[in-house]
């Protein structure tokens, strides 16, 4: 047998140990090699935390930070730099300011520390891996290619535990380099991004000792669904959740040989019928295949897999009714099954001898029909359960659960007397929404930590809560009354508060906003909409210096807004719309803030240019008031409105649950867009708006606006606008929807317009736009409503035709006796000078002359509908 150099220093080593250990304790320091590794690898890496500041040549390194060296031999084992952040609330995302960044030079790592077993870099922000062995001083390093290294240069690495999870923005070509890690057990690359990776299969299958294999939401797209065997020999769990693998389930999944226990598939888009293939893998402990297109029955051949602890089907297109066969499942502690199709009955049958069961999910739409005994004692205590049933009464064996941490009903109609209110008490975490609950709330105190309780029919006035609520939400129910009891109830309180989220819009409530918010300085989320609630914002609301999102819509408040809300500095959404508030439009909302909606109030004054500093603003809706002045030229200095970047996070409330889950509600807005008010909320932090109209508004169009081409909607119709359209319009290229209607614009139509090839909506009717309309472009593909008003325009899609210099042509009705110029006169004038003159001349006119009469006649049908079409859309524009 050869033996290295490397491997007669540690039998040395454990000799001289065993026989002089004292000495062996003290003097055996950092091998020199490892450290020099270390260094260079911090050479690569920027650390803005000094999270490395004590890998310090002056210092043994097997002091450093995240450095574990072996007991006898000194040299290096494990590295483990995994950056711990918090949960993110309204914010972009995770902070990560202060994780190691830069590159990763993996081949240090790898390669020069050739007894590290374990390296955990996880959750940091790398955003590159450099991996050259020919940096290396070893025998092989002169001729090496990282393609096709030479044989002594295999298996180079002695990791057995890899983890590079969660670096988001680290992107990674090729995974050639994972050949030369032959020991590896453990790899996990979740998040990170792989999709110019198309061999990441055959890459991974050759690794002998790979027994976990994480590649969650790596941007995978080949799941190579035709081939027949993988040659995994020791896999036990595979976690590939999150790429995009069109297909039905691999066929090699079915012909492991090694074992496999738990698969983890789910948000895959996977489609097909569960295949009966799936026995052959005996050992199976973890089948979730949750949110794809899988449909077919739920087999019954499942109840044959009898190791099975986790059973995760839900989220898919499954049909048919439950199999009993499962109640077979003694192992199962997870049973997840709803949001499918499924239907029929559910008792205690289907449960039989789940005395495991933790996790129970069978909440499906239409609901499941419950029939099981009101005696029946379930032998499970579950921890989490979501239901759907059709019964009169909450089922009676829900009573016997004490362990419950999470409780959902969806879809159910029951009623809720106070044994149920005492039961949720006791429940951390409550979901109960879109039901039909005969329950009144009026003496009802909430206990739960998170609590949703919308859309459920409840009465009677607003609950109280304890100091444990950190999320509320009870909106869209039937409650009434005002609002003080929930919120100034300090013996409740116990002068203390946790409360994050509050939503209690959409109902029946009325009376003045209560002056009692320093209480509840916590909150991140307010939404009070769509109620009766009346008088002026109390300015104790400004004590709020965490608040994100303030929605007050809806109401019938009046007065100005306090200026004490400029204390909200982390303020991104600002809704009051539909109100009678007045005064000027605030000038101290945070640069920060992304959406400003005012609409529909008696705001006045000018457009403050601190607007501009607002370079995060996506949607500014202040249209419907009586603002005037002049729009202001610096509107192109917000730049989320040039490069529309923001993320779905920032608009979103994230909250964490149990068992590592995060529940998320999303912000939502009404918004008028393309001529129509819809809901905007999973796609609102897409949506780019600003919306002007209906105010007093003058001046012309400034060009520089014009330069904000990411915006996806501009209206500013329904003011006192001049001058003409600027050519800059065509800048615009995600424009949708433009509405510059019922103003004063004149000249022509800028043929720059054509090029917006997004435009699906456009209104400039009712301006005194002249000239022909741009030819040969999608500006002919709108009605001639789109243009009405403006009696200069010519060209399709309006009926007026141009003269070759593009002006308008007059139409002329032509009779053999010339006498139709006669009449136009006539028609004209009575047009210029008034209906009843005109209309008197006209019927003079036709009973004096019988070629008029027939000319009139032919005139006026050919005529006919156009007018029709606009005397109604004029008075439609009056009475707005």
């Amino acid at each position: 047998m050869n033996t290295s150099p490397s491997q007669y220093a540690i039998i040395f080593a454990c000799v001289l140990c065993a026989v002089m250990p004292i000495t062996c304790s003290l003097n055996i320091r950092c091998h020199q090699k490892d450290k020099q590794a270390l260094l260079n690898f911090k050479q690569g890496v920027i650390d803005p935390s000094d999270m490395l500041s004590s890998w310090s040549t002056q210092q043994d390194c097997c002091e450093w930070k995240g450095v574990m060296c072996d007991n006898i031999t000194s040299r290096v084992t494990d590295l483990t730099l995994p950056c711990s952040t918090t949960l993110p609330t309204y914010i972009d995302q995770e902070d990560k300011s202060h994780c190691l960044t830069g590159s990763i030079y993996l081949s240090f790592l790898l390669v020069e520390l050739e007894f590290l077993d374990y390296l955990n870099l996880r959750n940091n922000d790398f955003l590159a891996i450099q991996f050259n062995y020919s940096m290396h001083s070893w025998d092989c390093h002169n001729n090496l290619s990282l393609a096709t290294p030479p044989p002594q240069c295999l298996n180079s690495s002695a990791i057995r535990h890899l983890d590079l999870s969660e670096n988001q923005n680290l992107v990674i070509n090729s995974l050639q380099w994972l050949s030369r890690i032959s020991s590896l057990e453990y790899l996990n690359l979740g998040g990170v991004d792989l999709h110019k990776e198309a061999n990441w299969l055959q890459l991974v299958t050759p690794l002998p000792s790979l027994s976990v294999l994480y590649m969650v939401e790596c941007q995978l797209k080949d799941l190579s669904p035709s081939l027949q065997y993988a040659n995994f020999t020791a896999l036990k769990y595979l976690a590939l959740a999150g790429n995009e693998f069109p297909s039905e389930l691999p066929k090699w999944l079915f012909n492991l040989t090694c074992g496999i226990s738990r698969i983890d598939l789910r948000s895959c888009s996977l489609k097909g019928q569960l295949p009966k293939e799936l026995l052959n893998i005996q050992d199976l402990e973890a089948l979730v295949l949750e949110d794809n297109n899988l449909n077919g029955p739920i087999p019954d051949w499942l109840g044959e897999l009898g190791h099975l602890q986790y059973l995760v089907l839900a989220g898919n297109m499954f049909s048919g009714s439950i199999p009993t066969s499962l109640g077979n499942l003694s192992s199962l502690i997870d049973l997840l099954v709803g949001s499918n199709q499924l239907s029929g009955a559910v008792s205690q049958r289907n449960f039989a001898k789940m005395s495991k069961l933790k996790d129970l999910d069978i909440s499906l739409s239409p609901p499941l029909i419950f029939d099981f005994d009101p005696h029946w004692v379930p032998p499970f205590q579950l921890e989490q359960i979501a239901l759907g049933f059709v019964s009169p009464h909450f089922p009676a064996w829900l009573y016997t659960q004490r362990s419950i941490e999470s409780l959902a009903i969806f879809e159910s109609s029951f009623e809720a007397h106070d044994k149920f209110w005492n039961f949720v008490s006791r429940v951390p975490e409550l979901e109960i929404e879109d039901n039909s609950i005969n329950g009144n709330l009026s003496n009802v105190v909430l206990n739960s930590t998170f609590i949703s309780l919308s859309s459920n029919g409840l009465k009677g006035f607003l609950p109280r809560l304890s100091p444990t609520v950190a999320f509320l939400d009870i909106s869209n129910n039937l409650l009434s009354g005002n609002i003080s009891p929930l919120l100034c109830n300090q013996k409740m309180l116990n002068g203390k508060s946790n409360l994050l989220f509050l939503d209690i819009s959409w109902n029946h409530l009325s009376g003045e906003l209560t002056n009692c918010w320093e209480r509840w300085n916590s909150l991140v989320h307010i939404n009070l909409g769509s109620n009766k609630l009346t008088g002026n914002i109390p300015s104790s609301m400004g004590l709020l210096s965490k608040l994100s999102s303030l929605h007050l819509h809806e109401n019938k408040l009046y007065g100005e807004i306090p200026p004490s809300l400029q204390n909200c500095h982390s303020l991104l959404i600002f809704n009051v719309r539909e109100n009678s508030l007045s005064g000027n439009i605030p000038n101290w909302i945070p640069h920060g803030a992304m959406i400003l909606q005012i609409r529909s109030n008696n705001f006045s004054g000018n457009i403050p240019t601190q607007i501009c500093q607002m370079s995060s603003l996506i949607i500014l809706d202040i249209a419907d008031n009586t603002i005037s002045g002049h729009i202001p030229s610096c509107l192109y200095n917000i730049t989320a409105l040039v490069f529309n970047h923001a993320s779905g996070n920032k608009l979103t409330f994230f909250f964490p649950s149990f068992h590592n889950r995060i529940l998320i509600n999303r912000d939502s807005l009404e918004l008028l867009i393309k001529g129509q008010i819809s809901e905007y909320g999973k796609n609102l932090h897409f949506v780019t708006l600003i919306d002007m109209s209906s105010n007093n508004l003058s001046g012309t169009i400034p060009p520089q606006m014009l330069s904000l081409t990411g915006l996806f909607s501009l209206n500013l119709s329904h003011n006192k606008l001049t001058g003409k359209i600027p050519n800059e319009i065509g800048n615009m290229k995600k424009l949708e929807s433009l509405d510059f209607s019922t103003n004063q614009l004149w000249g022509e139509i800028p043929k720059s317009m054509s090029s917006l090839s997004f435009l699906s909506f456009l209104n400039l009717s009712y301006n005194n736009l002249t000239g022909k309309i741009p030819s040969g472009t999608q500006l002919e593909g709108f009605s001639a409503l789109s243009y009405i008003g403006n009696p200069d325009l010519c060209g399709p899609p309006l009926t007026k035709t141009c003269h070759h210099d593009g002006k308008p042509k007059e139409t002329k009705a032509t009779d053999e006796g010339g006498s139709e110029s006669g009449f136009l006169s006539w028609f004209y004038i009575g047009i210029e000078s008034g209906f009843a003159t005109g209309f008197l001349g006209v019927l003079c006119a036709i009973f004096l002359n019988t070629k008029w009469r027939h000319a009139y006649f032919k005139f006026l049908y050919g005529l006919r509908d156009r007018l029709y079409v606009m005397v109604v859309i004029k008075m439609n524009s009056f009475r707005r």
